[in-house]
C-alpha cells in the first residue's frame, strides 16, 4: 500500500453552543430576586491549520470524522457556561478544502501556520436574565444552544515546489533530483520506478534556492488516466516553471521529438493552463552513443514547428550520471523563477464565499417550506425554521408560547391557513408535533 496519500473525504462538526439556563435569585434578606440564569458557552469550532512538517493526507485515511467539543451549560448566579477549545486539525501546505455537497471550494492552503474555520461553533443559549422586561420582570424562558455547523469535505493535496520534472518513464528524473538535492528517490532501470511525487531543495553556486519536485512518469493518455498520471498531474499545477527532461538518447526506441509534444499534449489536455508556465528542455543522457546527434535533430525540428517570431525554449543538455551541464541548468532555472510570477490556481469566483446569517423575515422568500404527508399531517421544513426550533427550550411553557409567536411573525399561521389547514390538524416539526388553532 502508498504511503502517499494525496485526497481525501471526511466530516467535520463543530460544537454546539451550551443551553442557557433559567434559575432564580432566591436568597435571604433580597427581596424581588429576579432571574439569575447565565447563557451557555460556544461550542468549539473546527479550524485547519498548515503543519510544513507534514507531506501528505495519510492522517485523514484512519481518521474522517473531526468533532469539536460542546460548550457548558449556563449556571445560576448569572455565571456563563464555559466555552469550548477548537479543534485544530493539522494538514500539509497546498491542501485544497472543497465542500463535497456543493463543489465549491471553502479555501486554498498554502502559508505555514496559515488557518481556516470549516466549521463554525454554535453560539451559546441566553439564559432567562437575558429576557427579564418591566412587562415581565421573572421569565421562565431560556434559549438552547445553537447547533454547530456540519460539513462533508473533500481535501486535495497538491504539492508546494517552484519547479516540477516531467517527461516519460525512465528518462532520468529521478536521478537529476537526487544528484541535485539532498533527495533520496527510489531509482531503477524499470518503468514507474517513482510511484509517489519526490521533493527536494536546491542551492545554486550563486546562493539561490529552490524547490524541485520529481512527479510520476507520464505517458500518453495520461490525463484520461492511463498509468499514473491522473493521480499526481495535479501536483504539477502548483509549478512556477516546468523542467521538461527528455531521453536523448532514445534508449528506450521512443523519438525525443515525439515524446517532447507528447507530454506537452497530456498536459495540456489535464489543464491548459499548465502549458502557460515557462519550460526548459533537459537533453538527459548526453553521455551515450547518439545522443549528440538525436539533440542536432530535435534542434530542427523543433525550430520548424515554431515560428519565426516565436521565443523557443532554452535547450540544455546534461548527464545526469556524469554531472555535466548541471550548473547552467541550475542557475538558468533560478533565473527563469525570479521573472516568474506564481500561477494562481483559482479565480475570486471559485471559492463559496461565506454566507451572513440572518434571523429575520424576508416577505420575499419564505424561510419555510410546507408539504402534507402521507397521514394528512403538515410537516414544516427549512434551515431557519428548524434551527429556531431546536434552540427552543421546549421544557418551559414560556419558551413554547415564545416560539408561537416566532412562528406566527415567520408567517407560518397564515401560510398554513392558505393551503387550506383546518382547526385541529397535526402540524409536524422534525419529531415535534402539535395541533394547528384556528
Amino acid at each position: 500500500m502508498s504511503m502517499f496519500l494525496d485526497t481525501a473525504k471526511i466530516s467535520v462538526k463543530a460544537g454546539k453552543g451550551g443551553d442557557g439556563m433559567v434559575a432564580f435569585r432566591r436568597e435571604k434578606y433580597v427581596p424581588n430576586g429576579g432571574p439569575w440564569g447565565g447563557d451557555g458557552g460556544k461550542g468549539g469550532s473546527v479550524i485547519f491549520r498548515v503543519d510544513e512538517g507534514l507531506r501528505t493526507l495519510m492522517d485523514f485515511r484512519y481518521n474522517r470524522k473531526f468533532r469539536a467539543k460542546d460548550g457548558e451549560k449556563g449556571m445560576t448566579k448569572g455565571m456563563h457556561g464555559r466555552g469550548a477549545e477548537d479543534l485544530v486539525v493539522r494538514v500539509p501546505q497546498g491542501t485544497t478544502v472543497r465542500d463535497a455537497e456543493t463543489g465549491k471550494i471553502l479555501t486554498d492552503l498554502v502559508e505555514n501556520g496559515q488557518e481556516f474555520v470549516v466549521a463554525r461553533g454554535g453560539r451559546g443559549g441566553r439564559g432567562n436574565i437575558r429576557f427579564a422586561t418591566p412587562k415581565n420582570p421573572a421569565p421562565e424562558i431560556s434559549e438552547n444552544g445553537e447547533p454547530g455547523e456540519e460539513r462533508q469535505l473533500e481535501l486535495e493535496l497538491k504539492v508546494l515546489a517552484d519547479v516540477g520534472l516531467v517527461g516519460f518513464p525512465s528518462v532520468g528524473k529521478s536521478t537529476l533530483l537526487s544528484v541535485i538535492t539532498s533527495a533520496k528517490p527510489k531509482i531503477g532501470a524499470y518503468h514507474f520506478t517513482t510511484i509517489v511525487p519526490n521533493l527536494g531543495m536546491v542551492r545554486t553556486k550563486s546562493g539561490e534556492s529552490f524547490a524541485v519536485a520529481d512527479l510520476p512518469g507520464l505517458i500518453e493518455g495520461a490525463s484520461q488516466g492511463v498509468g499514473l498520471g491522473t493521480q499526481f498531474l495535479r501536483h504539477i499545477e502548483r509549478t512556477r516553471v516546468i523542467l521538461h527532461v527528455i531521453d536523448m538518447s532514445a534508449s528506450e526506441g521512443r523519438d525525443p521529438y515525439e515524446d517532447y509534444c507528447q507530454i506537452n499534449k497530456e498536459l495540456e489536455t489535464y489543464n491548459l493552463r499548465l502549458l502557460e508556465r515557462p519550460q526548459i528542455i533537459v537533453a538527459n543522457k548526453m553521455d551515450m552513443p547518439d545522443a549528440a546527434e538525436n539533440l542536432e535533430e530535435f534542434k530542427k525540428k523543433l525550430t520548424s514547428s515554431y515560428d519565426e517570431f516565436d521565443d523557443l525554449p532554452m535547450i540544455f543538455p546534461i548527464s545526469s550520471l556524469a554531472h555535466q551541464g548541471l550548473e547552467n541548468l541550475l542557475e538558468a532555472t533560478a533565473e527563469l523563477l525570479e521573472k516568474t510570477d506564481e500561477f494562481l490556481l483559482y479565480d475570486e469566483a471559485d471559492f463559496q464565499e461565506e454566507e451572513e446569517v440572518y434571523y429575520g423575515f424576508d416577505a420575499e422568500e419564505r424561510p419555510f417550506e410546507i408539504h402534507r404527508d402521507d397521514d394528512a399531517a403538515w410537516v414544516l421544513s427549512g434551515e431557519k425554521l428548524e434551527r429556531l426550533f431546536v434552540m427552543t427550550n421546549m421544557e418551559r411553557d414560556e419558551s413554547v408560547m415564545k416560539f408561537a409567536r416566532q412562528l406566527r411573525g415567520m408567517g407560518v399561521d397564515e401560510a398554513l391557513r392558505e393551503r387550506g389547514a383546518k382547526d385541529g390538524d397535526i402540524v409536524r416539526l422534525g419529531n415535534f408535533e402539535f395541533e394547528f388553532v384556528d
